[in-house]
């Protein structure tokens, strides 16, 4: 089938259907056998407040471990309802030959049953028919002479409202999988709000600790006071990170067949003298200590070394 003109084609789409190839982008009318029907009154004025109750008029009529979507709109004292498993349904269209990203709009035999006045065939055993104004299935051999005038399909029957499947928009995820990832995200929203919270309490916390230390010590308000005291400690700081760095160094010298004979350190200047048990073992003190870039000198005693260094 192809399928051309400016409005999009409407195809009916049934169990016992041949494969179709869709070139162009069409709308598809589903049978019942995709969908379950209700109609009830109920005491709501609007569309969205009556699709929240519709999922209890169906307990006990669909398969509990599927996942359904509803359609539901009001025609005269009474709610029509429509649950439809979109995923079945989407496999079908597959297999019977749809591309999704063709699909348009999918829509309900039920949507249009005042148009149906007279049986429509679809295939040589079946037949879609209104029956007080309810679309079902039948078997033609119930019909009679109704079957000799059946009703012609076309785009007339296209309803206003229709569902629009997410391969038109590139997802690649199920309803089910949305909903699952969107209460995921809502759960991290709601985390990251509490924890800022959190971080603003803490933060005005220590803002107000600043102020008393401010009132208690005014010449900290000066910035110039406060650069020169974070100075001052900054360079006491590295000079102490220095030493710790120097005395992991030296202690990484210190193996078997070495041993630390005297340390000395000031603020400026480091100096260590170690005792070898043998030449191979001096040489690869010195070795260690040239990697560090420390100056070596001989010391007093048979394999020493000294080694020297500043901060």
């Amino acid at each position: 089938m192809n399928f051309t003109g400016n409005s999009k084609a409407l195809i009916l789409v049934h169990r016992s259907m041949e494969e179709v190839k869709v070139n162009e982008n069409v709308n598809v009318m589903l049978t019942p056998e995709f969908y379950t029907l209700k109609k009830e009154p109920l005491p709501v004025q609007y569309a969205y407040q009556a699709k929240r109750i519709v999922p209890s008029l169906f307990e006990g009529l669909l398969d509990e471990s599927k996942h359904y979507d509803y359609m539901v709109w009001k025609e005269d004292e009474q709610w029509v309802c429509i649950a439809y498993d979109l995923e079945m349904i989407t496999v079908f269209l597959e297999q019977k030959g749809f591309n999704l990203e063709h699909i348009a709009k999918l829509f309900f035999a039920q949507q249009s049953a005042a148009l149906f006045v007279a049986p429509l065939l679809l295939d040589t055993d079946k037949a879609l028919l209104s029956l007080e104004d309810d679309i079902a299935v039948i078997p033609q051999n119930v019909l009679g002479d109704e079957i000799s005038t059946p009703l012609v399909f076309d785009n007339s029957f296209t309803p206003k409202k229709g569902v629009t499947l997410q391969s038109v928009y590139g997802s690649i995820l199920s309803v089910k999988q949305t909903a699952i990832l969107a209460s995921i995200f809502i759960s991290l929203c709601v985390i990251f709000l509490i924890e800022g919270s959190r971080y603003s309490e803490n933060s005005k916390a220590i803002e107000a600790q600043m102020e008393e230390l401010l009132e208690a010590y005014p010449s900290l308000s000066s910035q110039y006071t406060r650069e020169s005291i974070v100075s001052k400690y900054k360079t006491i700081d590295t000079v102490e990170r220095k030493k710790r760095e120097i005395i992991k160094d030296v202690s990484g010298m210190i193996f078997k067949g070495v041993s630390l004979n005297s340390f000395e350190m000031d603020e400026k200047r480091f100096s260590a003298e170690f005792v070898c048990k043998d030449v191979q073992v001096l040489n690869r003190v010195k070795a260690l200590a040239k990697q560090k870039r420390f100056k070596t000198g001989n010391a007093s005693g048979t394999y020493s070394l000294k080694i020297e260094g500043v901060l």
